[in-house]
């Protein structure tokens, strides 16, 4: 079934916007994630083609797919797998469908982490056995599945570790720089990341436990997209050496109702100006607009979005 939510009732002050080429918003998480770092590269992009685009923070994508599917607003950003869940009702969706998202174009992959400080002696996930990591996530229902597929890799639990409750991964980012938590978990490339980075004197983001076929089955029974990818020394805040990491699919999405005239131009946008993206937020570097037209799992592109690609002539 359809899930409509009225804006008041979620509380997440997202502005409604006509469907047109003149006014289009994009719905993010909130200020220092990733996905606000993503939005707000994507708003940029589509301003360079001259869509007037703005973005709409709130606390996780959990809250605004279902606005976005409401017809409340005209996009958003969010990872393929909280989509995926999203549209087919599984997990903490709880067999509430949103059945009228649809894809724009797949982004580059999210890597992320579980970060420590670099003077902490903690050097693998088998290490923090014991010490203390963020927990609970309230307000976004992915990070604790991401947990467990990251500890499968080194085969651990989350039980093996002491909690302390935070509702998202900025409040635990803040939670860690507190002194409260000895280890938190974020994507690679956030601005929040870099913000730990400067305040503790420096992050270690630990690597998964293996990097071969059994670990990488071991994560997909929590996080079915989930693939490896390496990071070079340097490339990020905390990798000091070469170390390989969790990742998995992102998108731009929207809903049905969208004219197919605007997500054209929204998917044009993306794909003609990766460049402006990359100067907005730099781990864009690592998109590849040829691989927009990715496998967008359970969910749909939309018609606008299969317009501009056949266009261009993607496969």
């Amino acid at each position: 079934m359809r899930n409509v939510i009225a804006a008041a009732a979620l509380g997440l002050g997202l502005a409604a916007s006509g469907a047109s080429a003149q006014a289009v918003g994009i719905a993010t998480s909130n200020p220092g994630s990733l996905f606000h770092n993503i939005g707000t590269a994507v708003a940029n992009a589509a301003n360079a083609a001259g869509l007037n685009t703005t973005i709409q923070p709130a606390t996780s994508p959990n809250q605004y797919l279902p606005y976005v599917n409401s017809g409340g607003i005209e996009f958003g950003v969010a990872n393929l797998q909280e989509v995926s869940y999203g549209i087919t009702g599984d997990a903490w969706w709880n067999g509430v469908q949103n059945d009228d998202i649809r894809v724009v174009g797949m982004l580059m992959p999210l890597v992320e982490a579980v970060f420590v400080r670099d003077d902490s002696g903690i050097r693998s996930l088998e290490d923090l056995v014991g010490q203390t990591i963020t927990y609970g996530y309230t307000a976004q229902n992915t990070i604790l599945p991401q947990y467990d597929a990251i500890f499968a890799t080194a085969g651990l639990t989350a039980d093996q570790f002491e909690h302390v409750s935070v509702p998202s991964v900025v409040g635990g980012a803040n939670a860690f720089m507190a002194g409260e938590a000895d280890a938190f978990i974020f994507a690679h490339g956030a601005g929040k990341v870099r913000e730990a980075d400067a305040a503790v004197g420096g992050l270690y983001a630990l690597p998964v436990g293996a990097s071969d076929d059994a670990a990488l089955a071991a994560a997909r029974e929590h996080w079915p997209t989930a693939t490896f990818q390496e990071l070079e020394a340097g490339s990020m805040p905390g990798v000091t050496e070469d170390a390989t990491y969790i990742a998995f699919p992102q998108v731009v999405f929207t809903h049905a109702g969208v004219s197919d005239d605007v997500v054209y131009q929204m998917a044009k946008a993306m794909y003609e100006n990766a460049g402006v993206m990359a100067e907005t937020f730099p781990p864009f570097r690592a998109f590849r607009p040829e691989a927009m037209k990715g496998d967008p799992g359970a969910a749909e592109f939309h018609p606008g979005a299969l317009k501009f690609f056949d266009e261009v002539g993607l496969e």
